[in-house]
C-alpha cells in the first residue's frame, strides 16, 4: 500500500521565470526551423510533445512556450516521471484526500491542480506506469480529475506538455507509452536537435552563456580563448546544450584572468566521447558477429567507467535516462551472476 511522500522533491518544481531565447536558439537554420514551430502553438492550448536527447533543452522549449501562451499567469509545473516511483506519481499528479491510503493525513492537491490555468510539463512521460497512463488519458479527454480516495471529479485547465528523450514510436512499440496516449500527446511535435547538428550556434550560446555565468557568479570573465572556442567547435557534445553550460560554468568559476583557457575547462574535455573502432586500445572494438546487445553493454559500461562511474552523468551522455540506465546495469548484473552459475 502507497503511503504519502513527506516532502516535494526535486522531481517536481514550478516557475513562472521564462528562459532567455539563447538557452533554446541560435541563428542556425535548424534552430530556427525549431523556434518557427514553437511559435505556431504557442497562443494554442493543444498538447505538444517535445523529443529530443538529454541536454537538448526540452525543459527550456516547454518554460519557452508557457511564457508566450495565455496560461503564462498560471504556474509551469514539471514532472519528472522517471524520478518519483510508480506507486507516488499517481497520487503527485492527481493529488488525495485525506485517509486515501496509509500515511494520508490531510488533503493534498495534486500537480494538475497545482499547474491550474497554467501549465504542467510531464518530463521522461515513457517512464510513466502503465496504469497511470491510463488515467492520464482519462484526464487529457475529459479535462476533469478525481483524487485518490475522492468519489468528486474537479475540472481543470491546465496545458499539457510531454517531452522524452525516447524515439516515441519505439516506446510505443515496446510497450513503454500507450498508443492512445501518445496519439492524444502528439497533437503537435517538436524535436530539439543535438547540438552536433547547430554547432554554428555555439559562439552565440558561449556568449550568451558567459554573460549568465558572470551575473550569477558575480564574475567578470570577457570571454573564451580561441584555442577553447575551437575545442568547442570540434568536440561531439554527447551530453548537448546542457554539457556546454555545464562547461562555461566550470570554466567561469576557476577562471583567473580574463578568459577562459584550456586549463579552465573540465579534467580531460575532449576525451569523453567512446570511440567506435579505436585503434589506440582506449576504445572499443567490435568484430563482426558481435551483437546489438553486446555493443549495447559495451558502449554503456565504457561510458560509465569515462565518467568515474558518475551514473547521472553517463546517462546523459549516453541520451538516456537514469532509470533505463540503472535497469540497464541491473540486468548486466543478471546476466554475469546467471553466466557465473552455469560456468560452474
Amino acid at each position: 500500500m502507497a503511503t504519502a511522500p513527506t516532502t516535494r522533491t526535486n522531481a517536481l518544481n514550478s516557475t513562472n521565470t521564462p528562459p532567455p531565447d539563447h538557452v533554446l536558439f541560435g541563428r542556425s537554420p535548424t534552430m530556427s526551423e525549431v523556434r518557427l514551430r514553437a511559435e505556431k502553438i504557442c497562443t494554442t492550448n493543444i498538447p505538444v510533445l517535445l523529443c529530443g536527447a538529454g541536454g537538448t533543452g526540452k525543459e527550456a522549449m516547454a518554460q519557452w512556450i508557457h511564457a508566450r501562451s495565455a496560461f503564462s499567469q498560471g504556474q509551469f509545473v514539471k514532472v519528472n516521471c522517471a524520478a518519483i516511483p510508480g506507486n507516488l506519481l499517481e497520487s503527485e499528479l492527481f493529488g488525495y484526500e485525506k485517509g486515501a491510503f496509509t500515511g494520508a493525513m490531510e488533503r493534498r492537491a495534486g500537480c494538475f491542480e497545482l499547474a491550474e490555468e497554467g501549465t504542467l510539463l510531464l518530463d521522461e512521460i515513457g517512464e510513466m506506469p502503465a496504469a497511470t497512463q491510463a488515467k492520464l488519458l482519462r484526464v487529457l479527454e475529459d479535462r476533469k480529475l478525481r483524487r485518490l480516495g475522492s468519489k468528486v471529479e474537479t475540472p481543470v485547465d491546465v496545458r499539457v506538455l510531454a517531452a522524452t528523450n525516447k524515439v516515441p514510436e519505439d516506446a510505443v512499440a515496446k510497450g513503454e507509452l500507450r498508443s492512445d496516449l501518445y496519439y492524444r500527446l502528439n497533437v503537435f511535435n517538436i524535436h530539439l536537435p543535438p547540438l552536433r547538428d547547430h554547432k554554428e550556434d555555439i559562439p552565440q550560446l558561449v556568449d550568451a552563456l558567459l554573460a549568465d555565468m558572470n551575473t550569477k557568479h558575480g564574475r567578470k570573465v570577457a570571454g573564451v580563448a580561441d584555442n577553447v572556442l575551437q575545442m568547442f567547435q570540434n568536440h561531439n557534445w554527447p551530453g548537448n546544450v546542457r554539457e556546454l553550460r555545464n562547461t562555461m560554468e566550470r570554466g567561469v568559476i576557476v577562471c583567473d584572468g580574463p578568459l577562459v583557457e584550456q586549463r579552465h575547462l573540465p579534467p580531460n574535455f575532449g576525451n569523453m566521447g567512446v570511440r567506435v573502432p579505436a585503434s589506440d586500445g582506449e576504445g572499443i572494438r567490435l568484430e563482426v558477429g558481435t551483437t546489438v546487445g553486446e555493443a549495447e553493454k559495451m558502449l554503456i559500461l565504457k561510458t560509465l567507467a569515462a565518467n568515474n562511474n558518475n551514473k547521472t552523468r553517463a546517462a546523459d551522455v549516453l541520451g538516456i535516462s537514469l532509470k533505463t540506465l540503472h535497469n540497464k546495469l541491473k540486468e548486466y548484473g543478471s546476466a554475469s551472476a546467471l553466466a557465473s552459475e552455469a560456468a560452474n
